[in-house]
């Protein structure tokens, strides 16, 4: 099992300042690369302080131009929010500009408050986010493509330039329902997904789903990878590992709101708002502990054949805890599970 880290793109305090925040980010990444981690990952959001990233394809590159070896995924772009038309040529100036190292993550968006404020309504962005990507995908394979979808129509264009490899990058979906994962797998995906609520039964389902999915692909599928994500964070004690909860549930307060909230925000800053889940219940589905805990809750994922653990480490740190427990996990934890990184890489 390889193991990837989510930046930090969370915005706490707007007077801490973006640049600032992006700075972290990059030297998280540098970290994870120095350190072994197979890929780290950042994710598209607009309007907001959780998760501000306008351009993760942009940032790829940033990161690519700063380090050797890790895989970066866009964890998810929104494809929704975007004009496949333009939106394949930058993939495939980023997959050049990154050396291949670009891991294009696809979703349809998770926060209606920013989706329908950039004219998107939720009701609607699962239907754009299929005919979306399946524009993406024939414009990305092959050179003259028209369309006459509900979305999309066009004349026969080309994008340029055309990709380095056949189909242009290795292309990971966003997918939590099972029957989801199943189909995405079987369609030649990579998968991310989330157990979410941390039930067991649910997560075995995701699990076997994707092995479905995989298996009918036979030899084409052999290479597929799962990545699951999980909140998680070294605490040297009892009580920072309360402090860490507690700043988890501040976090979540702000961002339950924006994902099946009423959406209230001030200024960019989402409002925490009360939770129905508890701390304690909260706890059982995060990562926070000592890095002995932390082998011991990720051992059910290397058992159930997942490939990959990205871990979300700022939810409310500062910047040297996050470096510290990226170290941490590094070396007290990933060797547990890790083997060298050309037998697990995700491949084209």
């Amino acid at each position: 099992m390889d193991f990837n880290i989510h930046l930090s793109m969370d915005l706490y305090d707007k007077t801490y300042g973006g640049d600032r925040l992006y700075a972290d980010m990059l030297e998280q990444a540098v970290l994870a690369d120095k350190l072994g981690y197979r890929s780290v990952s950042v994710t598209e959001h607009h309007l907001l302080e959780l998760g501000v990233m306008p351009a993760p394809l942009m940032a790829a590159v940033k990161i690519a131009a700063h380090t050797r070896n890790v895989d970066i995924l866009t964890g998810v772009v929104v494809l929704p929010l975007h004009d496949m038309r333009t939106y394949a040529g930058e993939v495939v100036l980023a997959d050049i500009f990154t050396e291949g190292r670009l891991v294009l993550g696809v979703g349809r968006g998770a926060f209606a408050y920013e989706m329908e404020r950039l004219g998107i309504p939720m009701a609607e962005s699962r239907e754009r986010f299929d005919e979306s990507l399946d524009v993406l995908k024939a414009l990305l394979a092959d050179e003259e493509v028209s369309w006459d979808g509900k979305y999309y129509k066009f004349k026969p264009l080309t994008v340029m330039p055309r990709p380095v490899r056949a189909g242009g990058p290795r292309m990971m979906m966003a997918v939590l329902r099972p029957e989801a994962i199943y189909h995405c797998a079987k369609r030649g995906f990579h998968i991310m997904t989330n157990p979410l609520t941390g039930d067991a039964t649910h997560f075995k389902e995701q699990v076997d789903a994707f092995r479905r999915g995989k298996a009918e692909l036979g030899e084409a599928g052999k290479d597929l990878t799962l990545a699951v994500s999980r909140a998680a964070f070294i605490a040297t004690s009892d009580a920072h590992s309360r402090a860490k909860l507690e700043q988890a549930q501040d976090h979540y307060s702000r961002f339950d709101n924006v994902f099946t909230g009423p959406g209230i925000v001030d200024r960019g800053m989402a409002r925490a708002l009360p939770r129905k889940q508890t701390i304690d219940e909260l706890a059982r589905n995060l990562l926070i502990g000592s890095s002995a805990e932390m082998v011991d809750r990720l051992a059910p994922f290397a058992e159930l054949g997942v490939d990959i653990v990205s871990l979300t480490i700022n939810f409310g740190a500062s910047q040297q805890e996050v470096l510290e427990t990226i170290q941490c996990i590094a070396e007290e934890v990933m060797p547990h599970f890790t083997v060298s990184n050309s037998e697990t890489a995700l491949s084209a």
